[in-house]
């Protein structure tokens, strides 16, 4: 795997001592998708700060937002304009966001539509203490990895024409795709942990 590359252990439905084991074996970015769930773990884990970076990687509340921008240093969920604005009241010092996008075009997805999203990013990146450092999505479930390629592909090419720095993109089942098509952080889970017991 490329240097370039962030592996995000995706942490959702695993103790913190679980998190710790996967901590002393190197690994030092970790994502959660509950801000519940992740508080009490992060509190559970303060002293591996500050050698941990934590990630927001799920769909956050804007009225989880306050405590949200206490917990995570990175927040790759951003969905809305109104979501950033609230961020940007609470957050007490420089948080680097990304823009979710939902390339596909799912129902059942939230984040910018492809349509949305260059305004997004312009109107975002004025807002105090939000450093927009990039483009998220997540790729439709299916049966054959390539299926998605286009929908990395596509989010590469957005990224590109925002000038921005990072695509996370990828998780378990499609991230040698993902990587292939200029992922900069995984969000893997699965793969490292196994089934989640909760």
């Amino acid at each position: 795997m490329p240097d370039e590359i962030t592996l995000v252990a995706v942490t959702k439905g695993f103790e913190a001592s679980i998190i710790k084991t996967a901590f002393d074996c190197g690994i030092k970015n970790f994502g959660e998708n509950r801000v519940q769930e992740a508080e009490e773990k992060i509190g559970q884990l303060s002293d591996l700060k500050p050698d941990v970076t934590w990630h927001m990687v799920g769909h956050l509340q804007s009225n989880k937002a306050k405590t949200a921008v206490e917990l995570f240093d990175i927040i790759h969920s951003v969905d809305s304009v109104r979501l950033a604005e609230i961020l940007s009241r609470r957050v007490q010092k420089p948080l680097p966001v990304l823009l979710e996008v939902n390339v596909s075009g799912e129902a059942t997805k939230g984040g910018f539509s492809v349509g949305e999203i260059a305004a997004a990013v312009e109107e975002i990146s004025q807002l105090s203490d939000l450093k927009v450092m990039g483009l998220m999505t997540i790729a439709p479930f299916v049966s054959e990895p390539e299926e998605v390629r286009p929908v990395f592909r596509k989010l590469r090419e957005l990224r590109d024409s925002l000038r921005l720095e990072h695509l996370s993109m990828g998780m378990t089942d499609d991230f040698e795709v993902a990587v292939e098509e200029g992922a900069t952080m995984l969000r893997i889970g699965r793969a490292i942990f196994g089934e989640r017991r909760q």
